[in-house]
């Protein structure tokens, strides 16, 4: 199968259908939250758009990677498969420098823009793991996190720090508190 998604060849033989798989690194994928990356697999199928210049490319991707807990800073498992739909349109003049930052309407959410008419299917198998890992990964929804004093992971450990510790600094609305106890009763 085909490892570069070349819209040369669409426009000459019809869609394309790209397949691949690969190994990456912790430091090929963006983010702290990555303490180990596996494998990826990726199938796309390309073909012509709507409008002059335009392709489409559907497909899936499934990868398996070791993130870092968000709570307990613990590395654990995750793995995700995910669809997606991308519509690669030429570049225009007007968008200007390359990495120069231009707001894009509500409909061009899913459209990259390209100067080379091809796409490595590795870059677009990167790119969709980027979308997927989530912005605060969690080993588990009730992780109680580490303990700001010892730095014992609650979730598996008894924390030896005093829990009713305060902050001096709260100490002066102390009597405060007892007079409204005073009051209440």
């Amino acid at each position: 199968m085909n490892e570069i998604i070349s819209f040369d060849e669409i426009d000459k033989h019809g869609p394309q259908t790209c397949r691949g798989s690969y190994e990456l690194s912790a430091g090929e994928v963006e983010g702290d939250e990555i303490a180990n990356a596996g494998a990826v697999s990726i199938d796309a199928t390309a073909d012509k758009g709507h409008i002059a210049g335009e392709y489409i490319v559907d497909g899936s991707a499934n990868f398996t990677a070791d993130l870092t807990c968000s709570r307990c800073v613990e590395p654990y498992p995750f793995a995700n498969a995910s669809s997606f739909h991308v519509r690669f349109r030429p570049r225009p003049e007007s968008l200007g420098e390359e990495n120069e930052e231009v707001e894009i309407s509500d409909e061009e959410l899913d459209v990259e823009f390209y100067t080379e008419r091809t796409v490595p299917l590795r870059d677009l198998a990167l790119e969709q793991i980027q979308l997927a890992i989530p912005m605060k990964p969690l080993c588990d929804e009730a992780c109680l996190g580490l303990c700001p004093r010892c730095g014992a992971n609650k979730s598996r450990e008894e924390c030896s720090c005093d829990q009713l510790a305060t902050d001096e600094r709260w100490s002066a609305l102390e009597g405060i508190r007892a007079q409204l106890k005073k009051k209440e009763v």
